[in-house]
């Protein structure tokens, strides 16, 4: 009548025959569709290229998908994305340079800009003596 499991492990439990249920059925309609590609590739080569491809594609986003959830499920954290944590570092820095030398040559251009100016209105006084 009363089950030893609480509410938590019998709910994790059920998701996780939910999950091997899903994961199972992505294998299969993986294989499936990589079948059926591969027929129509005989068939017609342009054509049946291009349909496995796409059919390869969704296969592997719904596995990443299963591993992804069996990971959260089993507790496991996902991984950093490093290449595009460096990607991004790499991108701000070449950025950042860019800014930097453009703005230092405009800083030159105006100072040179200032120096002609003074040139062209200097007074030059020269003094008088009376004797």
């Amino acid at each position: 009548m009363f089950s030893s499991k609480s509410k938590t492990e019998q709910t994790a439990a059920q998701a996780w025959d939910y999950l091997s249920a899903a994961m199972s059925a992505a294998g299969d309609t993986a294989k499936d569709t990589g079948d059926k590609a591969a027929k129509l590739a005989g068939k017609a080569s342009d054509q049946g290229h291009k349909l496995a491809g796409k059919a390869g594609g969704k296969a592997d986003v719904a596995w990443g998908r299963a591993n992804a959830a069996a990971a959260a499920l089993a507790g496991r954290k996902p991984s950093t994305p490093w290449a595009l944590i460096i990607g991004v570092g790499l991108l701000g820095v070449a950025v950042g340079y860019a800014v930097a030398t453009s703005a230092r040559a405009a800083l030159e251009k105006q100072a040179e800009q200032d120096e002609l100016e003074l040139a062209e209105t200097a007074v030059v006084v020269t003094p008088t003596y009376d004797d």
